[in-house]
């Protein structure tokens, strides 16, 4: 076989988990209606995509109903009233959904046993001075049947020898993935390097696969996932048209396209984009932008280049530049 770039892309235990409704969620309160998360949903089981994350499960005190949408809760009867009795060996596709740490979420009694559930994987959302709690939420999910996460959040502002440390309380938890997050979209090529291979090192001998979330800052999230996916990340995150918070993620429609897997297929995404997430534009400000992108250049959180954007002034990027670099 041919060593060329187009074919090194092509291995058949990679698998692409689309967070459009989860990540997307966090533009509109999660806010989306039930159309349009069975658009994304049968986008995702005919174009061959491993995971569907559908949104949070996180509790109604922390994120009360008369502001967040169904998607922040993912109560098994709403889940089954967009997906029915989902069965993901039928589809092929296994459903996820993301518990924050850090008393976001009910988690010792929001879960269903697996039995139960439509839902595969739990995905556990942690800071790094979170880990304690992670690691009881993790235990929990695996011992009702579901697969697990772990999304070690805003990695690139963490430090070396803590980062030590969570990886190798990680080795000893359930955790069948664990998630190289650049939550402030801050990274470059070489410190994901560096990332990617101090997790599998830290993980190795322990079957756990190496994932990438990544953020669009710097306009390096589809690169930044294509530089995991050859260092041998075996997991990796993307949303139809880069729908996320903020500077938005990886694309799911470009990766897709690039790797050559024949059982990934573009079209029913790009259908599902232009019927369902492009109308989104008219309502919902996301996607690379220079606020993000100082953000980013600072390795701050993008919370204060959203404000910004939800101003009277959004476009007053020097403005913005300034107050950044000052408070910085």
């Amino acid at each position: 076989m041919s060593t060329k770039a187009p074919w090194i892309t092509y291995r058949p235990e990679l698998k692409v988990l689309d967070c459009t409704i989860r990540d997307g969620g966090l533009v509109n309160d999660s806010n989306f209606t039930d159309d349009q998360v069975k658009a994304v949903y049968a986008a995702c089981v005919e174009s061959g995509v491993d995971y569907m994350e559908i949104g949070y499960m996180n509790s109604t005190e922390a994120f009360p109903t008369d502001q967040y949408g169904p998607w922040r809760h993912c109560e098994e009867s709403a889940l089954r009233r967009v997906v029915g009795d989902h069965d993901a060996e039928k589809t092929g596709l296994k459903l996820a959904v993301m518990i924050d740490a850090g008393g976001k979420s009910d988690w010792q009694t929001a879960l269903l046993p697996k039995a139960d559930s439509v839902i595969s994987l739990v995905r556990v959302a942690c800071y790094a001075n979170q880990i304690s709690e992670a690691v009881e939420m993790l235990q929990h999910a695996d011992e009702l049947g579901y697969e697990t996460s772990l999304n070690i959040m805003a990695i690139s502002t963490v430090k070396e020898v803590e980062i030590d440390q969570v990886l190798k309380i990680a080795r000893d938890t359930p955790a069948d993935v664990v998630v190289v997050v650049d939550s402030n979209g801050a990274l470059y090529r070489e410190q994901v390097d560096h990332l990617v291979r101090k997790y599998m090192k830290a993980l190795q001998g322990t079957g756990k696969d190496v994932g990438m979330h990544a953020h669009n800052n710097l306009q390096l999230a589809f690169a930044n996932t294509l530089e995991a996916i050859i260092l041998g990340c075996n997991r990796v995150d993307s949303t139809m048209m880069g729908l996320g918070r903020g500077a938005g993620n990886c694309n799911t429609e470009y990766l897709l396209s690039f790797l050559r897997n024949p059982k990934f297929k573009l079209r029913p995404v790009l259908e599902c984009i232009q019927n369902t997430i492009l109308p989104l534009r008219q309502e919902l400000d996301w996607g690379p932008s220079i606020p993000y992108m100082i953000t980013g250049q600072l390795n701050a959180h993008p919370r204060s280049a959203i404000a910004f954007r939800e101003g009277e002034t959004p476009d007053d990027f020097v403005g913005f530049y300034d107050q950044m670099v000052t408070e910085s």
